[in-house]
């Protein structure tokens, strides 16, 4: 009796100490429209989401891919900007503005070559992290992105937890999402151009869920995968639309949110960090 009372006992700590290090982070899922080239259009649309998501109480805003310019787009040689530089100091006055840690995809200009990146800003206006797309689907345009590497997939610690940070097509590799899992990640933000001809939808966003819940199983950790509204207008894809249902999925790979269909979204939502650790 004695020894499966110390058991009930040391049970009782252990699920305990699992209570006491698992802990709530509220955050944004910002599903914006993305206007192909429309670089002040699409920072003003940003802007609106970061300072409703701050009034929410969130503590980050995660953006989707490429929101400034938008994907595959071959105007990203003339608009796009290096990072750090103007666009990141813009954006970085927001982090500060409202007090928010900021997520977001954004075409690097690198002299002649253009990288599909995302970054982290805090809140004081520094950039935290910067990942640039491995995987780059580089049929989808002429001169396209410049991969970056797989060596330089990371995470970084955060005053709301460690966050990894990877770009669409990249979780689309188990190799990837391995290394990943090996920075022991609280949570995983990876921006999505998710993109398909218009008649398939909404059905393709079911896609999206199951790939946004494949990483987050893969990688062991609570994965946020927006996605923006939209239409792509160059290229072999041209006439092709994201139509949102932004994802986020837990640590075991359970649907938390989903964005609305075809129009633009703000879901604020707690994730647990460290929920099956």
């Amino acid at each position: 009796m004695k020894n499966i009372l110390l058991i009930i006992f040391f049970v009782v700590c252990i699920i305990s100490s699992e209570q006491v290090f698992a802990k709530k982070i509220k955050v944004a899922v910002c599903q914006i429209n993305c206007i192909d080239s429309d670089v002040y259009g699409n920072l003003s649309r940003i802007e609106r989401q970061v300072e409703e998501a701050s009034k929410m109480g969130a503590k980050a805003a995660f953006f989707p891919e490429t929101a400034l310019i938008g994907w595959v787009n071959p105007d990203a040689y003339k608009l796009a900007d290096s990072i750090p530089g103007e666009f990141t100091k813009v954006i970085g006055e927001m982090a500060k503005k409202y007090n928010i840690i900021v997520g977001i995809g954004l075409c690097e200009k690198v002299g002649d070559k253009i990288y599909d990146s995302a970054v982290l800003i805090d809140i004081s206006g520094k950039i935290l992290l910067k990942h640039r797309k491995i995987n780059i689907l580089s049929n989808l345009m002429e001169k396209p992105y410049i991969p970056g590497k797989k060596e330089d997939i990371t995470a970084v610690d955060t005053p709301i937890g460690r966050i990894g940070v990877m770009i669409c097509a990249d979780s689309f590799v188990d190799e990837h999402l391995e290394i990943m899992a090996k920075k022991k990640p609280d949570f995983v933000y990876i921006p999505y151009g998710w993109a398909y001809p218009k008649e398939g939808w909404p059905e393709h966003g079911f896609q999206l869920i199951k790939t946004v819940q494949k990483a987050s199983i893969e990688i062991g950790a609570p994965v946020i995968g927006p996605n923006l509204v939209g239409e792509i207008t160059h290229g072999p894809w041209k006439g092709r639309t994201y139509e949102g249902l932004s994802t986020s999925a837990n640590g075991s790979g359970v649907l938390l949110v989903q964005g609305k269909y075809n129009k633009e979204d703000l879901i604020v939502f707690d994730i647990v960090v460290n929920d099956v650790k």
